[in-house]
């Protein structure tokens, strides 16, 4: 049995999953809309349980993709029409305001 996610990290997904098609947020964001937790601990679930949800719309705070799935997680954005800069979101033209 795998292991299961914990009642913050199913927050964490709920979140992300509300991030509308051709948006994004930073992980800091993410906490910061969900009024607990960190960066870090927000980076901590994606890079847990992420694949479960729409993952790639979350992006370090300058703009740039995990290191690790750039490529893809680019690939994503684009075919979403998400503003970028060589590879670096345009923050200030993608971030989603959090209103549904």
């Amino acid at each position: 049995m795998g292991v299961v996610p914990t009642e913050y990290a199913e927050r964490v997904l709920e979140a992300v999953e509300r991030i509308p098609y051709g948006h994004v947020l930073a992980y800091s964001d993410v906490a910061e809309w969900m009024g607990e937790g960190s960066a870090r601990g927000v980076g901590a679930v994606m890079a847990r349980w992420g694949g479960a949800v729409a993952w790639h719309r979350v992006v370090r705070s300058d703009g740039t993709p995990a290191p690790h799935i750039r490529a893809r997680q680019l690939a994503l954005l684009r075919e979403e029409g998400v503003p970028i800069d060589g590879e670096r979101v345009q923050m200030s033209r993608a971030r989603w305001g959090g209103s549904t």
